[in-house]
């Protein structure tokens, strides 16, 4: 089973090391490229468009412009924000901290794919930028994630975000989690909240042994570790099939 996350815009301020460590070492070659490209933006006046980058985070393209000396600190140590907080990486077991390095990829628009415990900088990029002269960067990424993850299997627990999923889709192995909030007997999806509750199924996927090999195992997994959950039918066209995770108010 796989877990795939979308990375966080809050980050820890600063690494603790110089040691770099990265898995999925066939991502070395666009990693390099789409490093050097986002240094060399963050040394232009465009680089704040670009990025996207209120004034109050001009500070970013510095910390940009230092990222091939940077110090480094593990992945699930630097992401914070409302997913990984419910997630609660660090806080793991010794024993889910394993599962969840060999369960968990994050799709990253710098590196392309992270595990929990590789090494690199704090930075910022997201997928969704065109960053010159590669354009936009899922698109960029789509061919070499592809040829990493195609050739894996087993089920795809699927909790990104819209612009990290055009990055790689699972086809049909795959189940995309929605989040609905209930109340007065209607239902809505939700955002804030959704991030929270995807952070949450996440550590539940990980601090158990089980290994669902299908969506109707994921779906039984999770309504007997207490979510409440219902399956759609699958779609067809070698699509994923969608797991509603139901909140209450």
């Amino acid at each position: 089973m796989l877990i795939l996350l979308p990375p966080s815009e809050g980050k820890a301020e600063r690494g603790t090391s110089r040691a770099r460590r990265l898995s999925f070492p066939e991502l070395a070659s666009p990693r390099e490229k789409v490093l050097d490209a986002l240094v060399s933006l963050c040394h232009t006046p465009e680089a704040r468009d670009v990025l996207g980058l209120s004034d109050g985070q001009a500070g970013e393209i510095e910390r940009n412009r230092a990222l091939p000396a940077a110090r480094t600190l593990p992945v699930a140590d630097l992401y914070t924000g409302v997913l990984y907080d419910n997630l609660g990486l660090g806080a793991l077991s010794p024993e889910a901290r394993r599962r969840a390095d060999r369960r968990i990829i994050v799709f990253s628009g710098l590196w392309g794919l992270l595990r929990p415990s590789d090494r690199v900088p704090p930075y910022r990029l997201s997928m969704g930028v065109r960053l010159p002269p590669m354009g936009g960067l899922a698109a960029f990424w789509r061919p070499s994630i592809g040829a990493v993850l195609d050739g894996t299997k087993g089920l795809v627990v699927d909790l990104r975000s819209a612009t990290y999923t055009a990055a790689w889709q699972p086809g049909e192995r795959g189940v995309a989690v929605r989040v609905l909030r209930e109340a007065a007997g209607k239902r809505t999806v939700v955002s804030h909240m959704a991030k929270a509750t995807r952070g949450v199924v996440a550590r539940s996927l990980v601090e158990t042994p089980d290994r669902p090999r299908t969506a109707g195992d994921l779906a039984d997994l999770l309504a007997g570790l207490g979510h409440r959950v219902e399956l759609a039918a699958p779609a067809g066209g070698n699509r994923p099939r969608t797991l509603d995770v139901i909140v209450g108010e």
